[in-house]
């Protein structure tokens, strides 16, 4: 280790900074942040580093550097071009044992800057020893996304009960499955979502009944988005990372479920057409019953848990036995796919509304209103609907719906098997028969399609006989197979 991490209380000390640039600033602003008192001394200060200096603590001094300046400094940073100074400033320091970090200069410095994820009073610390400060960067840059800004209203709130519970519990054995319980439980989701009142007055609640060993349930409906792991939503993966027991659909890529905490059990209760794995009604009733033996319970659906993917009916099911539950929207496929395909679902030129329908309802009864889906200027799309193709083009064209219309199935979208196949109302069950275009597939039907050419960036250029259109992908993270899923 070339350098040991360590936290410094600066509050209301006095640092030097020598030079007024941009790179001063930059550290400028890292050190008031930690409540120093700050001396700047340059020939010249960026206007944008004096008006950060309003303290009665600060000072600029425009001149040259002197070794006086040392005098009652607890850390000193050079932040200049000139070599020259950065080396007699640091044998200045040193001579002091005064902690001293010349800028991107590691061997001249005592101390370094870490790359900082800012959650306080939770507070973390990534360097490389100066070696790449752009790879701490990106790493904490990943942090960034994987840790909520509410850890720091929950680091607070721990902070202000802390003398509390370990007054209430003598066991520090006790004190530590308290707060594990409080931090990955209930309170700790009020926090996050903003319900501070509520979370303190749980907390308290649980002080005062010394419930240490206690453990509430709750269910998670979580959107999984169209397929692609990188279009989960930061709060679904923090989800998903605590779960005690995932209930997965089909529509679930290999991709998403990987990103699931490695030690839950992960349960498919999926749904293909004319066959239901687990019919609806036990799958209401598996989340009641691990959310009722204190799990915590993340029910994993493709898109979004609110279009067309039965996630009202799961959470009468909860609401009816009082299990607290939380909904995370998931990007549904209609936005995701068309995204994907370079198709908007609105433009000023081509649709100025858009419909979302299913290709069917409920007990496979389908009762499309055509009227209402041949309107100008509008784009409808099917969900689940491949498999009726030939009677939704045959009923828009019957209600009044141009046989040129465009229209695209786009099949397994966002993942690195999409195809999109365009046609016409006309002929696209033709093209279809041929193509064979597997589920999941949404369809699009509106003038926005015309648009596929010219907008498709997801993969390869689109052929000239816009058949079929093969798309690829190369991810940035690790490749996932079905293994990950057994």
């Amino acid at each position: 280790m070339d350098f040991l991490p360590l936290f410094f209380n600066l509050n209301d000390r006095q640092v030097l900074l020598v030079g007024g640039g941009d790179i001063a600033l930059r550290k400028a602003r890292l050190l008031k942040r930690a409540g120093v008192g700050l001396t700047v001394i340059s020939h010249a200060v960026d206007e944008e580093l004096r008006a950060l200096l309003t303290d009665d603590r600060d000072e600029i001094i425009l001149g040259d550097y002197h070794s006086d300046l040392l005098e009652g400094k607890t850390l000193v940073v050079a932040a200049t071009d000139d070599a020259e100074l950065h080396r007699q400033v640091h044998a200045e320091a040193v001579a002091r044992n005064i902690p001293i970090n010349v800028v991107d200069t590691p061997k001249l410095c005592s101390f370094i800057f870490p790359a900082i994820v800012d959650r306080s009073p939770i507070v973390i610390g990534i360097t490389s020893g100066g070696q790449s400060p752009v790879l701490a960067r990106l790493l904490r840059a990943r942090l960034e996304t994987l840790i909520p800004k509410g850890y720091s209203s929950l680091g607070g709130l721990v902070g202000r009960f802390r003398d509390r519970v370990k007054a209430r519990f003598n066991s520090l054995n006790d004190r530590r499955q308290f707060w594990e319980n409080v931090l990955e439980g209930q309170i700790a989701e009020k926090v996050f979502s903003g319900r501070h009142d509520e979370a303190e007055s749980m907390l308290v609640s649980a002080i005062n009944r010394g419930d240490a060993g206690h453990k509430t349930g709750e269910v998670y409906l979580v959107g999984a988005g169209p397929g692609d792991p990188e279009l989960l939503t930061f709060k679904a993966l923090r989800l998903m990372q605590q779960a005690d027991v995932v209930f997965y659909d089909n529509l679930v890529s290999p991709g998403v479920l990987d990103l699931c905490r490695r030690d839950a059990d992960l349960i498919y209760v999926g749904k293909r057409r004319d066959h239901h794995t687990v019919p609806q009604d036990d799958i209401n009733a598996l989340l009641v019953k691990h959310a009722k033996l204190g799990r915590r319970v993340v029910r994993l659906k493709g898109g979004d848990p609110f279009i067309f993917g039965r996630g009202g009916e799961e959470l009468e099911e909860l609401k009816a036995h009082g299990i607290p539950f939380q909904v995370v929207p998931g990007i549904t496929a209609a936005s995701a796919c068309s995204t994907y395909a370079g198709i908007p679902l609105t433009h000023r030129g081509y649709a100025q509304s858009v419909k979302f329908v299913t290709g069917q309802l409920k007990n496979r009864q389908q009762a499309l209103d055509f009227k209402e889906l041949i309107q100008p200027n509008q784009t409808v799309v099917f969900y689940m609907g491949l498999h009726t193709l030939p009677q939704i083009s045959a009923g828009l064209m019957a209600h009044g719906r141009a046989p040129d219309t465009p229209i695209a199935i786009v099949s397994h979208g966002t993942s690195v098997d999409q195809k999109v196949l365009i046609g016409t109302l006309a002929d696209i069950a033709t093209k279809q028969e041929q193509a064979q275009l597997p589920a999941p597939a949404l369809i699009i039907v509106g003038n926005v399609v015309r648009l596929y050419e010219k907008l498709a960036w997801f993969g390869e250029t689109a052929p000239s006989d816009n058949i079929t259109h093969a798309l690829g992908m190369v991810r940035s993270e690790a490749r996932f197979t079905e293994a990950n899923v057994a």
